[in-house]
């Protein structure tokens, strides 16, 4: 996948209605801090295209960025943050369910947990709500230069074990710092703009 030219083309408060896309979507969901926006802008070339934060809980919104007229890359509210309240949270909840609910176009999710720690109750349930929802999520481990290369194997089974994973789920190690994992998921995203061409 060449990257040519990308834009945030919608943003979806907790009021607005979604966009009709007509181009296939891939959703990124994870928790506040796990470095989305890091992974976004690595896989669209781009610096600070997706606002990367050192303030967790900053994706309040529904990002909708267009990829090569290709594609939507949709960056969803990071989960989990701490110091949002309950109502906000709830807020959350809802929209990144409708989401996942009504989106016509949606292809894949990639669900991003740190490969530093175990999956947290918040990972395990969004797990669980990807899957409610009728997707298999492909599992993207980041931050994999924060860890020595023999400890990944053991991280990866343990994300994978802890999140209770259908047998097969795809697990990719990514690092925005070497953009290791990169070229894994261009794959993922080729096959789906073939299947849709």
């Amino acid at each position: 996948m060449v990257i040519k030219e990308v834009s945030l083309e919608t943003v979806c408060g907790i009021t607005s209605k979604l966009p009709d896309n007509q181009l296939p979507e891939v959703a990124f969901a994870g928790k506040s801090n796990v470095g989305k926006s890091s992974l976004i802008n690595a896989l669209m070339n781009r610096k600070s295209l997706a606002r990367t934060s050192s303030q967790p809980g900053k994706t309040q919104t529904i990002n909708f960025f267009n990829v090569n007229n290709a594609m939507y890359f949709v960056d969803l509210p990071g989960y989990g943050y701490a110091k949002a309240n309950v109502k906000v949270k709830e807020q959350w909840g809802k929209m990144v369910e409708r989401y996942l609910h009504k989106s016509r176009q949606l292809r894949q999710v990639f669900h991003l947990i740190d490969i530093r720690h175990a999956p947290s109750e918040n990972d395990r349930m969004m797990y669980d709500w990807i899957l409610h929802n009728g997707y298999h999520p492909i599992i993207i481990a980041t931050k994999l230069d924060k860890i020595k290369r023999s400890q990944i194997q053991k991280q990866l089974n343990l994300i994978l074990s802890t999140l209770e994973a259908e047998k097969g789920t795809a697990i990719i190690p990514f690092s925005a710092e070497t953009k290791q994992g990169r070229e894994e998921i261009y794959a993922i995203l080729d096959g789906i703009l073939e299947e849709n061409s």
